[in-house]
């Protein structure tokens, strides 16, 4: 996402991980020894990711810097602290001039790793790919992500970027407010739809929400997905095959969506809310269920004071999700080798059951590492959708530009200024200007 979003963000992305997004200056983790600053000397990794310290990748990559440090004395690590939106905004513009750091996570998907792909501000990875076997453990939906083609369309091609981690949506649940209401915990749509109703009923509004960033049009694409297929998918997001926006799924997503915000089960006034404050919101208990991504899985578990649980959003075999972020090194960048060996360090086994333990969805862990039970149930469910071909990767990641036109125009879905047909049409427009041509 994200996207995200992405989103990915996302995810994505997404975390509140913009703890520091405006400070100007680097947090220097100072290595051993000396080392100085100076451009390629060998001696610095400067390191750009945008994750929570209390999330599950903010811990794992934490570690893995440390681990770093040993093996690479003399070595100076300069981490600095994105936000998000931050980078999603600026990375073209950054990584074409000289400030481009060595290594940074980034937001996969066409509209982002696929477009700097395109433009030549990313480096191969293929040959590093091949040589530290990185590609050994990541699964096909997983992979999928990682190599861009000559158009920036993902899924075949060269490597671009290389995730150490998977990602997947799910809805996060209240059990203290569930059993303080006595709503019973749904395993299928329609008993998902009478708990939202049933909160709702007792004056709560029932799903945590935010439209001025993700997950707004995200609740709109897992609607679409409860009545797509596969075929479906590989359409919008890799161009097998030609997208219809009013057909049978898209104009379910969007009419479910208006209807259930003109019902009040999403606050209509959360139309200019921000991601962050609806992950707040849900930490501190006011709202029941809250429909996001894994990424938030690691500092629900050090922040939430209630019971808490997840369930797979109910009646769909697809949900969004795929890799996680990827590590991309800079075409520019000073010290590649350095990051090479930085990206080798997170895919070993000790950062991925660390990044398992803490929450996250690891692609190279050791299974019988893996201990908390809240973890393992996240991992399950992750690989029921991988090994079933479920991963729908990201609404917003089809053509560049598409995150601001979804949050925008979903806006509009909420507010009511826009129609769900309208609100279709001007998805439709936007995505036909941006897809590659022929």
């Amino acid at each position: 996402m994200l996207t995200a979003r992405k989103r990915t963000t996302r995810t994505t992305r997404r975390t509140g991980a913009v703890l520091a997004a405006a400070l100007a200056g680097a947090l220097v983790l100072a290595g051993c020894g000396g080392g100085g600053d100076e451009a390629g000397d060998g001696k610095t990794l400067r390191l750009w990711h945008y994750e929570a310290p209390n999330g599950a990748m903010g811990a794992a990559w934490s570690q893995a810097i440390e681990e770093f440090k040993k093996s690479h004395p003399g070595v100076t690590v300069k981490f600095e602290e994105k936000g998000f939106e931050q980078i999603q905004k600026t990375a073209s513009m950054v990584l074409g001039s000289d400030s481009a750091p060595d290594l940074m996570e980034y937001n996969k998907g066409n509209a982002t790793t696929g477009l700097l792909s395109k433009q030549g501000l990313l480096t191969d990875l293929s040959s590093e790919v091949a040589k530290r076997g990185w590609d050994k453990p990541l699964s096909p939906g997983v992979r999928t992500t990682s190599r861009y083609d000559a158009r920036g369309v993902m899924g075949s091609g060269k490597w671009f970027g290389v995730p150490n981690y998977a990602e997947y949506t799910m809805v996060f649940y209240n059990k203290t407010l569930f059993a303080k209401h006595k709503v019973k915990v749904p395993t299928t749509f329609e008993g998902f739809t009478a708990a939202l109703k049933a909160f709702k009923d007792k004056g709560v509004t029932p799903l945590a929400n935010a439209g001025a960033e993700y997950p707004a049009q995200q609740y709109v694409y897992q609607l679409a997905l409860t009545k797509a297929d596969r075929s479906w998918v590989d359409a919008y997001e890799q161009y097998k095959g030609k997208p219809d926006f009013h057909d049978a799924a898209w104009t379910y997503g969007a009419t479910t969506f208006a209807d259930w915000v003109k019902k009040g089960w999403i606050a209509k006034s959360s139309s200019g809310t921000k991601a962050e404050d609806a992950g707040a919101a849900f930490i501190a208990g006011k709202y029941p269920m809250f429909f996001s991504g894994s990424w938030w899985f690691g500092r629900f578990k050090s922040e939430i004071k209630d019971e808490w649980g997840t369930f797979p959003f109910p009646g769909s075999k697809l949900t969004l999700g795929s890799g996680g972020n990827l590590w991309v090194v800079p075409k520019g960048a000073k010290n590649k080798q350095l990051a090479y060996d930085f990206i080798d360090i997170t895919m070993k086994k000790g950062i991925q059951n660390t990044l398992g333990n803490k929450g996250g969805v690891p692609v190279a862990a050791d299974p019988a590492a893996i201990t908390d039970p809240k973890a393992k149930s996240l991992i399950k469910d992750f690989t029921a959708y991988s090994d079933g071909g479920g991963l729908a990767f990201y609404p917003d990641w089809p053509v560049p530009g598409f995150y601001d036109t979804l949050v925008s125009e979903t806006q509009k879905l909420m507010t009511g200024s826009a129609k769900p047909g309208a609100y279709l049409d001007a998805l439709a427009k936007a995505y036909e200007a941006g897809a590659p041509k022929g």
